[in-house]
């Protein structure tokens, strides 16, 4: 019987064939923050690259965004160790997010910053593909977000291309629960970069999904394959303009019952 780690590796190479993520002869750029999830992307990647040799090439991206709290130079040498080469750069994202009046979420502003330098990056270089490590409960957690603070029936989607047409974004491990990440980053001993963002604490503090879904698991312990299932339809969007979303999403729940 194969083991939790094979089977979950198996869920990652069935959904980048199911919805095509690599194509042949694709260039991927793997953001990688450091954590269990992005390392454990990273590894992933590499192994299905080497199966499948489908992407021309596949490089990590390493981002230091000016926090006193975070360094990710280890993982340069990380990235040496495994003979691959790799993207590294600074930005004082922290020091700009200080300056900016009236900004109600660092971490939101840290997040869409990096993604706009990773986008340009990708477009400088000649990447087309940006592959980003979150997982099921991060699509819950952006699903209750939505429905909670927003009112809208969505989450994060499992792919979609760049308004401009120029990159493909990606999320392989979308069936993958974060508990399970955890497990295959202390068997394949990755070498993690300790959570330090000052803000960590604040952030878990307000993590919806520890906060609601775990607690509900004791009671329900089949209830994230059901979110699975009902998250799927919403996921499966693939436009990056708000009201095409809106509309794709209705369609596929419409499909799918």
């Amino acid at each position: 019987m194969a083991d939790s780690s094979t089977r979950d590796v198996q869920k990652v190479t069935d959904v980048i064939h199911q919805l095509k993520m690599i194509r042949n002869g694709d260039k991927v750029l793997v953001c990688l923050s450091g954590g269990k999830d992005s390392l454990s992307l990273l590894h992933i990647l590499r192994h299905y690259q080497q199966r499948c040799n489908k992407a021309r090439s596949l490089e990590p991206s390493l981002f230091d965004p000016g926090s006193a709290e975070f360094n990710p130079r280890p993982l340069i040498e990380y990235c040496r160790k495994l003979n691959i080469d790799y993207f590294y750069e600074e930005q004082d994202i922290i020091g700009a997010a200080m300056k900016t009046p009236g900004l109600r979420s660092i971490c939101a502003f840290c997040s869409r910053m990096k993604r706009g330098r990773l986008a340009a990056a990708a477009q400088f270089h000649g990447w087309n593909v940006l592959a980003m490590g979150q997982h099921l409960d991060d699509l819950a957690e952006s699903f209750f977000i939505a429905a909670f603070q927003n009112g809208n029936l969505s989450t994060m989607k499992a792919q979609y291309t760049t308004k401009d047409n120029q990159l493909r974004v990606i999320r392989p491990l979308i069936m993958v629960r974060e508990k399970a990440l955890r497990h295959f980053a202390e068997e394949k001993k990755l070498p993690v970069v300790a959570e330090n963002c000052q803000l960590a604490s604040i952030k878990q503090q307000n993590d919806i999904v520890s906060n609601n879904c775990c607690p509900q698991e004791l009671i329900f312990p089949d209830l994230f394959n059901s979110l699975r299932s009902a998250l799927k339809p919403l996921l499966l969007v693939d436009s990056a303009h708000t009201s095409e979303m809106r509309t794709q999403a209705v369609q596929n729940i419409v499909n799918s019952s």
